[in-house]
Parts: structure tokens; sequence; C-alpha cells
């Protein structure tokens, strides 16, 4: 983490958690699918590493939808590098991703939850297999809408039919139940 001492009581074991969620294959599986669209072969190094100045996730966006990203920041500047991180979240909002799948700013560029930001490219893939099914799929397939007709008739066949699974209450009632009857002193 950037710039903090070491987490004590409930900011270490909050800290625990969140390293916890961490599932290095998924990360790993996020990595190859961004070069894939990129083009380029996977540099070494830790996820967080390469994705950290947000310049990696700029160029995806752009590559997704040129024009989507006005300007890609670089240099020394921390403040610069995280405009890139901003100018990714909102190319992911634009492209059909909640606002709840997005992560927070600070959760990549301080390593605080990085399990968000491997959920935010999930969801991303998630969209992009309905909107550019041209590009390799990453995260989970959206179900689309399966509605059924039914006729009257078939409507009607279901009534006579006994559903011995669900069970019967025909002709139960509370009657001579006395709960909730004051006390007679």
């Amino acid at each position: 983490m950037s710039n903090t001492g070491p987490s004590y009581g409930l900011s270490a074991a909050v800290s625990r958690k969140l390293q916890g969620k961490r599932d290095p294959d998924q990360e790993q599986a996020a990595l190859q699918w961004i070069y894939s669209i990129l083009g380029e072969r996977p540099p070494g190094g830790a996820y967080e590493d390469i994705l950290r100045d947000g310049q990696v996730l700029c160029r995806f966006a752009q590559k997704i939808n040129p024009g989507l990203i006005p300007r890609i920041n670089s240099g020394p500047g921390q403040f610069k590098l995280m405009e890139n991180i901003a100018a990714f979240q909102d190319a992911c909002k634009k492209l059909g991703v909640r606002e709840t799948d997005v992560f927070q700013t600070v959760d990549l560029w301080e390593r605080r939850n990085l399990s968000q930001v491997t959920n935010c490219l999930s969801s991303l893939g998630s969209v992009l297999q309905k909107t550019h099914p041209h590009l390799p799929a990453f995260g989970p397939r959206v179900s689309e809408e399966s509605k059924r007709e039914f006729t009257e008739e078939q409507m009607r066949a279901g009534e006579g039919i006994i559903h011995l699974q669900m069970g019967t209450n025909k002709g139960a009632n509370q009657a001579g139940q006395n709960f909730g009857n004051t006390r007679h002193m």
C-alpha cells in the first residue's frame, strides 16, 4: 500500500479478508483477456503493478471503442495516472457496466481491493459479449429473456393435476385456536 504503515485490529482483519477474496487464476485470465484484445503479449509482473497506472486499461478501452478515452496520461505525476483510472471507470459506465460493479480508484491505486477490480473487468467482459460479440469472451455470459406463451387449453390442463410435491391446504383454517388469549384471574 502507498504511504501506509501496518494495520492492526479491525483494519488488519478487513485487509486480510479483502486479500483472501483475490483469485490469482481469475486475475491472470483477466490480464490474458486484456492483452488478447490489445494484440500484445502480457508483460511479466504482478497484476496490480501492470494495471496500477491505468495506461493499460485506457489503451484497452480505446481498442474496444476508439475515441472513448480523450487522453492517456503518462509521466511521474500520480494524480495524472489516477486520472487514467478514472477515465477507464467512466469508459466502463459508457460501455454499459453498472455503476455498482465499477471499482473505486483507490481500490487499484492503493492496492486495497483488487478483487473488485477483477470483478469490474468480469462485468465489462459480460457486457461486451452482448455488445461486441467479435471480441474474445471473458466473464459470465449474460442470460437472455426466454418468454413463453401458453394457450388457454394448456393453462387449463394444469389445473387437473394433483401436485403432491406441493402438499395441500384446502379446507384448512385456524378455527378453534386460541393463541394470544388473555389470562383470566
